[in-house]
Protein backbone atom coordinates (compact mmCIF):
# COMPACT_ATOMS: atom_id res chain seq x y z
CA UNK A 1 0.00 0.00 0.00
CA UNK A 2 1.53 3.34 -1.05
CA UNK A 3 1.45 6.33 1.30
CA UNK A 4 -1.38 8.21 -0.45
CA UNK A 5 -3.63 5.15 -0.27
CA UNK A 6 -2.65 4.61 3.38
CA UNK A 7 -3.49 8.20 4.32
CA UNK A 8 -7.00 7.83 2.93
CA UNK A 9 -7.34 4.44 4.59
CA UNK A 10 -6.24 5.92 7.93
CA UNK A 11 -8.99 8.52 7.79
CA UNK A 12 -11.58 5.90 6.93
CA UNK A 13 -10.36 3.65 9.75
CA UNK A 14 -10.79 6.52 12.22
CA UNK A 15 -14.20 7.44 10.74
CA UNK A 16 -15.39 3.84 11.13
CA UNK A 17 -14.27 3.71 14.77
CA UNK A 18 -15.64 7.15 15.71
CA UNK A 19 -16.28 8.36 18.32
CA UNK A 20 -13.96 5.78 19.88
CA UNK A 21 -10.23 6.59 19.46
CA UNK A 22 -7.68 4.17 17.96
CA UNK A 23 -4.19 3.82 19.39
CA UNK A 24 -1.08 4.23 17.27
CA UNK A 25 -0.15 0.63 18.02
CA UNK A 26 -3.51 -0.63 16.76
CA UNK A 27 -3.26 1.46 13.60
CA UNK A 28 0.29 0.28 12.97
CA UNK A 29 -0.81 -3.34 13.27
CA UNK A 30 -3.83 -2.70 11.03
CA UNK A 31 -1.72 -1.30 8.20
CA UNK A 32 1.37 -3.40 8.85
CA UNK A 33 3.72 -0.44 9.28
CA UNK A 34 5.75 0.92 12.18
CA UNK A 35 4.29 3.12 14.91
CA UNK A 36 6.67 5.86 13.75
CA UNK A 37 5.20 5.70 10.23
CA UNK A 38 1.66 6.00 11.62
CA UNK A 39 2.66 8.99 13.76
CA UNK A 40 4.19 10.66 10.72
CA UNK A 41 1.08 9.97 8.62
CA UNK A 42 -1.27 11.34 11.30
CA UNK A 43 0.85 14.48 11.59
CA UNK A 44 0.68 14.92 7.80
CA UNK A 45 -3.12 14.62 7.92
CA UNK A 46 -3.31 17.30 10.62
CA UNK A 47 -1.11 19.65 8.58
CA UNK A 48 -3.40 19.33 5.55
CA UNK A 49 -6.45 20.27 7.62
CA UNK A 50 -8.01 16.85 8.24
CA UNK A 51 -9.75 17.12 11.66
CA UNK A 52 -7.85 14.29 13.36
CA UNK A 53 -7.05 14.77 17.03
CA UNK A 54 -5.36 12.92 19.84
CA UNK A 55 -6.31 12.46 23.48
CA UNK A 56 -3.93 11.28 26.17
CA UNK A 57 -4.41 9.03 29.17
CA UNK A 58 -6.22 5.77 29.69
CA UNK A 59 -8.52 5.00 26.78
CA UNK A 60 -6.94 7.74 24.67
CA UNK A 61 -5.67 7.65 21.14
CA UNK A 62 -6.41 9.18 17.74
CA UNK A 63 -9.87 10.00 16.40
CA UNK A 64 -11.61 12.02 13.71
CA UNK A 65 -14.94 13.83 13.71
CA UNK A 66 -16.99 12.02 11.01
CA UNK A 67 -19.21 15.09 10.63
CA UNK A 68 -16.20 17.16 9.56
CA UNK A 69 -14.99 14.86 6.77
CA UNK A 70 -16.39 13.21 3.67
CA UNK A 71 -16.08 9.56 2.66
CA UNK A 72 -13.88 8.77 -0.36
CA UNK A 73 -15.18 10.13 -3.67
CA UNK A 74 -14.01 8.29 -6.78
CA UNK A 75 -13.29 10.76 -9.58
CA UNK A 76 -12.37 9.77 -13.10
CA UNK A 77 -8.95 10.98 -14.27
CA UNK A 78 -10.63 13.69 -16.40
CA UNK A 79 -12.79 14.86 -13.47
CA UNK A 80 -9.84 14.98 -11.09
CA UNK A 81 -7.73 16.89 -13.64
CA UNK A 82 -10.48 19.43 -14.28
CA UNK A 83 -11.15 19.96 -10.57
CA UNK A 84 -7.47 20.35 -9.77
CA UNK A 85 -6.95 22.91 -12.53
CA UNK A 86 -10.09 24.87 -11.64
CA UNK A 87 -9.40 24.94 -7.90
CA UNK A 88 -5.68 25.59 -8.19
CA UNK A 89 -6.25 28.63 -10.39
CA UNK A 90 -9.11 30.09 -8.36
CA UNK A 91 -8.68 33.82 -7.77
CA UNK A 92 -6.72 34.17 -4.53
CA UNK A 93 -8.98 37.07 -3.53
CA UNK A 94 -12.29 35.34 -4.21
CA UNK A 95 -14.47 34.16 -1.31
CA UNK A 96 -13.44 30.76 0.09
CA UNK A 97 -10.20 30.83 -1.95
CA UNK A 98 -8.21 29.37 0.94
CA UNK A 99 -10.47 26.32 1.18
CA UNK A 100 -10.33 25.96 -2.62
CA UNK A 101 -6.53 25.85 -2.55
CA UNK A 102 -6.36 23.18 0.14
CA UNK A 103 -9.01 21.15 -1.70
CA UNK A 104 -6.87 21.34 -4.85
CA UNK A 105 -3.83 20.17 -2.90
CA UNK A 106 -5.73 17.16 -1.52
CA UNK A 107 -7.03 16.16 -4.95
CA UNK A 108 -3.58 16.56 -6.51
CA UNK A 109 -1.98 14.49 -3.75
CA UNK A 110 -4.40 11.63 -4.42
CA UNK A 111 -3.49 11.33 -8.11
CA UNK A 112 -0.59 9.42 -9.57
CA UNK A 113 0.71 8.53 -13.03
CA UNK A 114 -0.97 9.93 -16.19
CA UNK A 115 -3.85 11.55 -14.27
CA UNK A 116 -1.42 13.55 -12.12
CA UNK A 117 0.64 14.59 -15.16
CA UNK A 118 -2.50 15.67 -17.06
CA UNK A 119 -3.76 17.76 -14.12
CA UNK A 120 -0.41 19.53 -13.70
CA UNK A 121 -0.17 20.15 -17.45
CA UNK A 122 -3.67 21.63 -17.60
CA UNK A 123 -3.17 23.81 -14.52
CA UNK A 124 0.10 25.16 -15.95
CA UNK A 125 -1.74 26.41 -19.04
CA UNK A 126 -4.30 28.53 -17.15
CA UNK A 127 -3.50 32.00 -15.82
CA UNK A 128 -5.66 34.72 -14.26
CA UNK A 129 -5.42 38.38 -13.36
CA UNK A 130 -6.54 38.50 -9.70
CA UNK A 131 -8.88 41.14 -8.37
CA UNK A 132 -7.81 43.16 -5.35
CA UNK A 133 -9.59 42.78 -2.03
CA UNK A 134 -8.49 42.83 1.58
CA UNK A 135 -8.04 39.35 3.07
CA UNK A 136 -9.50 40.40 6.43
CA UNK A 137 -12.58 41.74 4.65
CA UNK A 138 -12.90 38.57 2.61
CA UNK A 139 -12.64 36.41 5.74
CA UNK A 140 -15.30 38.47 7.54
CA UNK A 141 -17.65 38.22 4.55
CA UNK A 142 -17.11 34.45 4.33
CA UNK A 143 -17.92 34.12 8.04
CA UNK A 144 -21.09 36.20 7.78
CA UNK A 145 -22.40 34.24 4.81
CA UNK A 146 -21.49 30.85 6.28
CA UNK A 147 -22.80 31.48 9.80
CA UNK A 148 -25.75 33.72 8.82
CA UNK A 149 -24.68 36.55 11.12
CA UNK A 150 -24.77 40.33 10.95
CA UNK A 151 -21.74 42.07 9.45
CA UNK A 152 -20.63 45.64 10.15
CA UNK A 153 -18.76 47.20 7.26
CA UNK A 154 -17.27 50.40 5.89
CA UNK A 155 -18.16 50.85 2.23
CA UNK A 156 -17.15 53.25 -0.54
CA UNK A 157 -19.75 53.50 -3.29
CA UNK A 158 -19.18 54.20 -7.01
CA UNK A 159 -19.26 57.96 -6.35
CA UNK A 160 -16.53 57.71 -3.71
CA UNK A 161 -18.83 58.26 -0.73
CA UNK A 162 -17.91 56.33 2.44
CA UNK A 163 -20.56 54.97 4.79
CA UNK A 164 -20.90 52.65 7.76
CA UNK A 165 -23.41 49.82 7.39
CA UNK A 166 -24.83 46.94 9.38
CA UNK A 167 -25.93 44.27 6.93
CA UNK A 168 -27.58 40.86 7.02
CA UNK A 169 -25.69 38.69 4.55
CA UNK A 170 -27.83 36.69 2.12
CA UNK A 171 -25.31 35.42 -0.42
CA UNK A 172 -22.61 36.11 -2.96
CA UNK A 173 -22.83 37.21 -6.58
CA UNK A 174 -20.07 37.04 -9.19
CA UNK A 175 -20.27 39.09 -12.38
CA UNK A 176 -17.65 40.21 -14.90
CA UNK A 177 -14.81 39.06 -12.69
CA UNK A 178 -16.12 40.93 -9.63
CA UNK A 179 -17.56 39.53 -6.39
CA UNK A 180 -20.46 41.14 -4.54
CA UNK A 181 -21.95 40.56 -1.11
CA UNK A 182 -25.73 40.58 -1.45
CA UNK A 183 -27.32 41.60 1.84
CA UNK A 184 -30.19 43.36 3.57
CA UNK A 185 -28.86 46.80 4.49
CA UNK A 186 -30.30 48.00 7.79
CA UNK A 187 -29.43 51.61 7.00
CA UNK A 188 -31.30 51.60 3.67
CA UNK A 189 -33.93 49.06 4.76
CA UNK A 190 -33.52 47.31 1.42
CA UNK A 191 -31.47 44.71 -0.37
CA UNK A 192 -28.09 45.94 -1.59
CA UNK A 193 -25.04 44.61 -3.40
CA UNK A 194 -21.61 45.50 -1.98
CA UNK A 195 -18.61 45.02 -4.24
CA UNK A 196 -15.95 43.27 -2.18
CA UNK A 197 -13.09 45.46 -3.39
CA UNK A 198 -15.02 48.56 -2.21
CA UNK A 199 -15.44 47.25 1.35
CA UNK A 200 -12.58 48.86 3.25
CA UNK A 201 -13.33 47.29 6.64
CA UNK A 202 -15.60 44.52 7.88
CA UNK A 203 -16.27 43.31 11.39
CA UNK A 204 -18.15 40.07 12.06
CA UNK A 205 -20.62 39.93 14.94
CA UNK A 206 -22.29 37.14 16.90
CA UNK A 207 -25.76 38.54 16.14
CA UNK A 208 -27.91 36.18 14.09
CA UNK A 209 -29.22 37.65 10.85
CA UNK A 210 -32.78 37.17 9.65
CA UNK A 211 -33.26 34.78 6.75
CA UNK A 212 -33.49 36.56 3.39
CA UNK A 213 -34.30 35.14 -0.02
CA UNK A 214 -31.42 35.93 -2.38
CA UNK A 215 -33.63 36.13 -5.48
CA UNK A 216 -36.00 38.50 -3.69
CA UNK A 217 -33.17 40.86 -2.73
CA UNK A 218 -31.98 40.90 -6.35
CA UNK A 219 -35.47 41.58 -7.74
CA UNK A 220 -35.58 44.87 -9.63
CA UNK A 221 -31.77 45.21 -9.72
CA UNK A 222 -29.34 44.86 -12.60
CA UNK A 223 -28.64 41.34 -11.31
CA UNK A 224 -32.27 40.22 -11.27
CA UNK A 225 -31.56 37.63 -13.98
CA UNK A 226 -28.65 36.04 -12.09
CA UNK A 227 -28.74 32.25 -12.14
CA UNK A 228 -27.02 29.62 -10.06
CA UNK A 229 -23.88 28.22 -11.76
CA UNK A 230 -24.65 24.82 -13.28
CA UNK A 231 -21.98 22.92 -11.23
CA UNK A 232 -23.72 24.03 -8.02
CA UNK A 233 -27.18 22.78 -9.03
CA UNK A 234 -26.61 19.30 -7.56
CA UNK A 235 -25.55 20.82 -4.23
CA UNK A 236 -28.70 22.91 -3.91
CA UNK A 237 -31.27 20.31 -4.93
CA UNK A 238 -33.45 18.84 -2.13
CA UNK A 239 -31.79 15.99 -0.20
Amino acid sequence: MNRTTRLYALVEELRAAAPRPRTVAALAARFEVSARTVQRDLQALMETGVPVRTTSGRGGGWSVDPHMTLPPIHFTADEASALTAALATADAHAPYAGAARTAAQKIAASMTGPASAAAHHLAARIVALPARSDSAVRTAVEQAVTTNTVLRLTYIDAAGRESERAVEAAGLLTANGMWYLIAWCRSRQAGRGFRLDRITAATPTAERARAHDLAELLRGSAAADAVRPAPLAALTSPL
